[in-house]
């Protein structure tokens, strides 16, 4: 069974920088697709980035294109997203998750495909 662990997440005024990870545990394959979600009270969950570890290949949502980065460190199974220029907008749950043997593509933000998931970690940022 694989496990996801979130870290990162706190709160910071808007124009802040936080960064996210996503350590996995019990992976045997490096072809696969990590994605970070979030999810804000009241809205449905979103897919924020994704990316093909085999070739680290990332995928982002138009909201947060040149905003956020996400990166891998196979060495660690981990997986980062590093959010700069944080908005009020940006506020909600952050979930890490991934569906193995799988290089993303163009429905990466479809969260029916994804298998494990983590905790989450809260993201606020303030006015």
């Amino acid at each position: 069974q694989v496990q996801l662990v979130e870290s990162g997440g706190g709160s910071v005024q808007a124009g802040g920088s936080l960064k996210l990870s996503c350590a996995a545990s019990r992976y045997t394959y490096s072809n696969n697709c990590v994605g970070w979600f979030r999810q804000a009270p009241g809205k449905e969950r979103e897919g924020v980035a994704a990316i093909a570890t085999r070739r680290g290949s990332p995928y982002y949502a138009d909201s947060v294109q040149g905003r956020f980065t996400i990166s891998q460190d196979s060495a660690k199974n981990t997986v980062y997203l590093q959010m700069d220029s944080l908005k009020p907008e940006d506020t909600a749950m952050y979930y890490c998750t991934a569906r193995l043997l799988d290089s993303c593509g163009a429905d990466w933000y479809s969260s029916y495909r994804y298998v494990y998931w983590g905790q989450g970690t809260q993201v606020t940022v303030s006015a």
